[in-house]
């Protein structure tokens, strides 16, 4: 697996710092329900917040102190990014820290092929729409290594560029699963894909996004829970397990309509399961959505195993499987 910026030593002290802020110790499951919602009100005040707002400050620290619930305990390494443009509440747990892809490059390969065609001044063919479509709606792996290779190394790190992507590295020899990604990164993305920019034209968006919002149902997990059913979400996940630090699971969407205008990012890796990891996507994903849409009469429910799950979404050869 590629190099981090942080050491992980540095993510085990920010865990077990996290865990022992909230009471989570034996001896403090032993006290009173009051005296350990006490603590956890201390705690939640003392941490520097995930979630920032200058118009809804309230809102923001309750964010943080949920989603810092809502991780504690847990292996999964996490890195979260969240943009309400209507709200204006932004959250940020380890943007920085770089993980395996697996199918969330997706979108990057899909995006970084139309600005090179927007260059070129043509258009997608019907075969790369046919590829395009199986490579975002089904995950299609082979769809996604033929537009890896007709797109080329080269017109994929200059769309990097051009997106301010600096924090991403692409997959070596092929492996697109195994390009690095950040929370920061993938919500630069989201921003470029959900607003007029220079980079990529409106049409090229557009597309993007609509398959995006097309994804099948049984694809459907992760930053979806707990958003309200009015509005359209365009949602790519990816899932692969390697033999160092377990299932890679990460979940990127942006959620439009009925008001609404965010972006969530949630990227994890040393989950024992497939399961275990879309778990700890969907639990912070329910105390986003829930925090940025109060009242909704009608949410999106935690998606459930399906007989997919647990099948990795690319296979890389002497690496990948077995665990």
């Amino acid at each position: 697996m590629g190099s981090r910026r942080v050491p992980r030593a540095g993510r085990l002290i920010t865990v077990l710092s996290v865990v022992t802020a909230f009471g989570l110790t034996t001896a403090h499951n032993a006290a009173p329900a009051s005296a350990q919602a006490t603590q956890a009100n201390q705690a939640a005040a003392a941490t520097p917040g995930i979630c920032q707002s200058a118009r809804h400050p309230v809102i923001a620290a309750r964010m943080s102190s949920r989603i810092l619930a809502a991780l504690a305990g847990r292996s999964s390494v996490v890195g979260l990014a969240v943009d309400d443009r209507v709200n204006g509440i932004t959250c940020k747990l380890h943007p920085h820290w770089q993980f395996d892809s697996a199918s969330v490059v997706k979108v990057t390969i899909l995006s970084a092929l139309l600005r090179k065609l927007q260059q070129e001044h043509r258009g997608l063919t019907a075969a790369q729409r046919r590829l395009a479509t199986a490579m975002i709606t089904l995950s299609d792996n082979n769809a996604a290594s033929t537009l890896w290779a007709e797109t080329g190394y080269p017109s994929l790190q200059h769309f990097l560029n051009l997106a301010g992507m600096n924090e991403t590295v692409l997959g070596a020899n092929g492996y697109w699963g195994l390009t690095l990604i950040t929370a920061h990164d993938e919500l630069t993305l989201l921003k470029l894909l959900t607003s007029a920019n220079s980079v990529l034209a409106t049409a090229s968006r557009n597309y993007v996004l609509g398959l995006m919002a097309r994804v099948v149902s049984y694809e459907r997990w992760g930053v979806p829970a707990g958003a309200p059913t009015d509005v359209t979400v365009h949602v790519k996940n990816g899932w692969l397990p390697l033999a160092t630090h377990g299932w890679r699971i990460n979940s990127i969407g942006s959620f439009s309509g009925a008001g609404k205008d965010y972006m969530i990012v949630v990227l994890t890796d040393d989950n024992p399961t497939m399961a275990y990891g879309v778990n700890t996507v969907q639990d912070v994903a329910e105390v986003i959505n829930h925090a940025l849409n109060p009242g909704a009469a009608s949410v999106i429910p935690a998606a459930t195993p399906n007989a997919s799950w647990g099948k990795p979404d690319e296979q890389i050869p002497g690496r990948s499987g077995g665990l």
